[in-house]
């Protein structure tokens, strides 16, 4: 049985819950009820069984470089991360941290990288899975008419992510 010490995170697009679980980050959750409490039961059957609330080097620098990342200063964390999830969803997820900053790719495209021309409904399931919410990019992705659909934070926590890339990304062009 393992321990998942967490913390609170104001961010502008919504309130986070982020745990670590020795030196790595496991948690970078959207903080509402029904989400944390699905979050929870999954990380059990890893083993990640208690929770405190705390802090910890790791907690401490995922919320320096959210910090950074909210002010359009980083693009990409590197906090250590321990991605917790069966083989297909680490799959999925690697795939998310390959798209780059400011772009969107669809569920489909996704799959199809993966090769597998009609999962578009298995890559979406395991999107939401995700419970590294920023660190691991699954805001990038949108519906297949490039909608903005299901996220665990809500369609306005998601707006907000996509905005803030593209504001982010257009500045950055400009400057050269």
């Amino acid at each position: 049985m393992e321990t998942i010490i967490t913390r609170l995170y104001a961010s502008p697009c919504g309130r986070l819950l982020l745990g670590c679980a020795g030196e790595r980050l496991c948690m970078c959750d959207w903080y509402l009820a029904e989400r944390i409490e699905r979050t929870r039961r999954r990380l059990q059957r890893f083993g990640l069984v208690r929770h405190v609330r705390g802090t910890s080097p790791v907690i401490e620098e995922a919320m320096r470089q959210l910090d950074a990342f909210f002010r359009g200063e980083r693009r990409k964390p590197d906090v250590p991360l321990r991605l917790l999830g069966t083989d297909f969803q680490l799959r999925v997820w690697e795939e998310l941290l390959r798209i780059p900053y400011g772009s969107t790719l669809t569920y489909g495209d996704i799959a199809r990288r993966m090769g597998m021309s009609r999962g578009a409904q298995a890559v979406g399931a395991a999107v939401g899975a995700n419970a590294l919410a920023v660190f691991v990019p699954c805001h990038r992705v949108v519906g297949r008419d490039g909608s903005l659909t299901g996220f665990a934070g809500g369609l306005e926590a998601k707006s907000c992510l996509l905005r803030l890339e593209a504001e982010t990304a257009s500045r950055d062009d400009a400057k050269g």
